[in-house]
């Protein structure tokens, strides 16, 4: 009796599926266009783009898109050299209620309010298929100058795992 009870429990607790990218590997391959989504202005994107220099990369669900304002806003301060630091901000369109039009407008002002961050849609959580990142999440990944993952957070970042990103760009620019 007393394993069907904690069968039943361990059944009925939620869960929480963390699925950071692994360290010290390339993210595989994922482009998006047309249907999938793209950049702002309707080019395609592909994730080959994220070599060259340092990258981070904010893959949100736009329901949680201010989970991670203080690791954004704290990279922002770094003032760091864009000849050799990247930024890019997905945006996981299938993960949430709002109307697609809503989520543009509030890219747009991201943009303005970041000229110098990409911003992609990602129409069919295809980077959360290809990827295997946490769903309906905000996802926090830096990427050296080759494109190898240094750091993948699912989930709103600690002061110190904030800590640790900023000092890894540094580190590897």
């Amino acid at each position: 009796m007393h394993k069907i009870i904690l069968i039943l429990t361990l059944i009925c607790l939620p869960t929480t599926v963390m699925a950071e990218l692994p360290i010290g590997q390339p993210a595989p391959l994922v482009e998006l266009s047309g249907d999938l989504g793209g950049r702002l202005n309707g080019e395609s994107w592909s994730s080959s783009e994220l070599t060259g220099k340092v990258h981070v990369l904010f893959y949100t669900d736009p329901d949680e898109k201010d989970l991670n304002n203080e690791a954004s806003e704290a990279l922002k301060a770094e003032k760091f050299d864009r000849e050799k630091y990247g930024s890019v901000g997905i945006g996981n369109m299938a993960a949430t209620w709002m109307p697609n039009f809503a989520i543009n407008i509030a890219l747009k002002k991201k943009q303005e309010k970041y000229p110098d961050t990409v911003y992609v849609k990602d129409m069919d959580k295809t980077i959360v298929k290809k990827w295997n990142l946490a769903d309906d999440n905000n996802d926090v990944i830096l990427f050296d100058v080759d494109g190898t993952v240094l750091f993948s957070v699912d989930g709103q970042l600690s002061s110190s795992q904030i800590e640790h990103l900023i000092s890894l760009t540094r580190e590897r620019m």
